[in-house]
């Protein structure tokens, strides 16, 4: 299980087995601070009753460890793996809500007979684990559980999922009885009965304190730096993944404040209507960043398709462009980017926050009356169809939805009350309904969209690559503090991410917010035609191809067919 996710940590592999208790603890490590071997892991406690393994970085460890220091707490490395072990030997569980960063720990406290499971605030870092009343199985990929000695059985609603949301959503996976642990939350284990309890130390509260515009703009501004400032702390090459867009562009401007010799990369394309080289050489300009651009053609593309199927550990729409940002980090000698993602969730930066007055008027058509969108032949409009339902899930899968349940029940030839009985039947919370249309846009785009699909893309190709992916904008204080702002001034302009670029006036330039939103997208349209046919041989529906051709079926959705056709369970 261990190895086969070596290449997310080449650096180092490590296990710890307790055979009385039954315990067994395997780590690969991806060596970004204290780069030596003392902070190799299983990391054991000084008096050897905690045993830990770790994923992902802690960025406030520094002055947690100056704060254990005071308490009596003495050290032996530079690492921030010793530092939640005494992190938890001095304050339990509660450590987990003082720790700044991404991160799933596992600890092993041999004296209690627990085995403690956690995953930061923003599930930035994946877990997934099975337990019955004999056994536990855990890891950061799915790849891992098919190394276990137990046969997996497949989801028999995967497809169905897949199809619709164009990911896996909540806790679902392609192995029915693996699932994700929640973000910001941890479940101990009894390592003799199997008995367990889940608590959470984080839960997203819009508490719309804040009505005050400069005082809005000088907490994101405070929070963003410190944010920053955080996330470029490392031993090991780190860079900044710079699209020309406003997150990246403001990210990069932030860093050269705090680090100098910046190292930025950029993807760049032949096709005019998609490359942003004038925005990100202006922004490197400024900074006077090492900066290295690299050419993403159709022919590069369709040669890594194969390997961009293998890198995938779970099915996904997307992806492909964080497959292509971490090549091009590790060709560029890098070990860490940092990344603009989840800035668009916080401040209003999708569409989907556009359309909140349109599907208000929407929701009042009565449900029988959606039906008739089937027969529409643009997508966009079969859409509506997701409204009948008259749910959050129905309001997401009408900004973001991929096939409807008519099209989904043909595709796998079931029935359609099969399909809506599985898509519908995620639980949102309850004040959902009460809270700002907005609020409840960035809501559902971040525990859906955002956890769902973009965070796993995100970390499985970056793994696939040896290089770890950073995300200043999902900050736990950074997210504290805008859901603390009232709605009315985070989404009062029909600028997207306004307050964001208000916050920030004196610094970005106008010729990288004062344009039409494009987001980060390459040619697909373009690639993928023609281009599919030997690499997805046997696998096409020629409905959907002759639609995709035509035009009348966008690349997302043929491709979303064609991985639910070829990934491999």
């Amino acid at each position: 299980m261990r190895d086969s996710m070596h290449r997310g940590g080449p650096d180092n592999a490590g296990v710890f087995t307790d055979e009385i208790n039954s315990v067994s603890l395997g780590h690969r490590r991806l060596s970004i601070i204290e780069l030596n071997e003392s902070g190799n892991q299983p990391m054991l406690s000084d008096d050897k009753n905690i045993i830990l393994i770790f994923n992902g970085e802690i960025y406030n460890y520094l002055s947690l460890k100056e704060e254990l220091a005071r308490f009596g707490f003495s050290f032996s490395t530079h690492s921030d793996t010793e530092v939640i072990i005494k992190a938890y030997q001095k304050w339990g569980f509660n450590c987990f809500s003082k720790l700044r960063g991404m991160f799933t720990i596992a600890i092993f406290d041999q004296q209690k007979g627990e085995l403690i499971l956690a995953r930061d605030h923003a599930g930035i870092k994946p877990l997934y684990f099975y337990s019955d009343n004999e056994c536990l199985y855990f890891a950061s990929e799915i790849k891992a559980f098919r190394q276990a000695e137990r046969k997996w059985q497949e989801n028999p609603d995967w497809k169905v999922y897949f199809l619709t949301y164009g990911y896996l959503p909540g806790n679902i996976t392609t192995l029915k009885e693996v699932k994700s642990l929640e973000k910001g939350s941890y479940i101990v284990f009894n390592v003799h009965t199997l008995k367990s309890t889940q608590h959470y130390f984080f839960e997203q509260n819009f508490t719309e304190e804040i009505f005050d515009h400069e005082e809005a703009k000088q907490i994101i501004r405070s929070s963003m730096e410190l944010a920053v400032q955080r996330h470029l702390i490392a031993d090991a090459s780190i860079g900044l993944f710079l699209s020309g867009g406003i997150d990246s562009s403001l990210l990069t401007l932030l860093a050269n404040h705090y680090k100098r010799d910046l190292h930025t990369l950029s993807i760049t394309f032949n096709e005019k209507n998609y490359t942003e080289k004038k925005y990100q050489d202006l922004i490197a300009k400024r900074v006077l960043s090492k900066h290295q651009s690299f050419l993403l053609d159709k022919n590069i593309f369709v040669k890594a398709l194969p390997d961009i199927m293998q890198a995938m550990d779970q099915p996904s729409s997307d992806g492909i462009n964080s497959y292509f940002i971490s090549k091009f980090a590790k060709e560029a000698g890098l070990k860490a980017v940092i990344s603009g993602l989840g800035a668009d969730e916080l401040f209003g930066g999708y569409p989907s926050f556009k359309r909140a007055k349109i599907l208000s008027r929407l929701k009042k058509v009565p449900s029988f009356m959606f039906d008739a969108t089937n027969i529409l032949r643009k997508d966009k409009y079969k859409k509506i169809n997701y409204l009948k339902q008259k749910t959050p899930i129905g309001d997401y899968l009408f900004n973001r939805g991929y096939f409807v349940p008519s099209e989904t029940a043909m595709l796998l030839d079931i029935d359609e009350s099969e399909v809506s009985s599985n898509v519908y039947k995620l639980t949102m919370p309850a004040y959902l309904n009460t809270i700002s249309q907005g609020n409840k846009t960035s809501y559902l785009e971040t525990s859906l969209y955002m956890d769902g699909q973009l965070l796993k893309d995100t970390d499985y190709m970056s793994m696939w690559h040896s290089i770890e992916v950073r995300v200043p904008f999902l900050d736990y204080d950074l997210i504290k503090n805008v859901q603390k702002i009232s709605s009315s001034i985070k989404y009062k302009n029909k600028q997207g991410k306004f307050l964001l670029i208000d916050s920030f006036s004196d610094i970005l330039p106008p010729e990288i917010w004062n344009r039409k939103k494009q987001g980060f997208t390459f040619p697909f349209n373009e690639w993928m035609k023609g281009n599919l046919d030997q690499f997805m041989e046997g696998k096409q529906n020629q409905n959907l191809n002759k639609r995709f051709q035509s035009g009348t079926l966008s690349w997302s959705r043929y491709w979303t067919y064609l991985v639910s056709q070829s990934f491999a369970v």
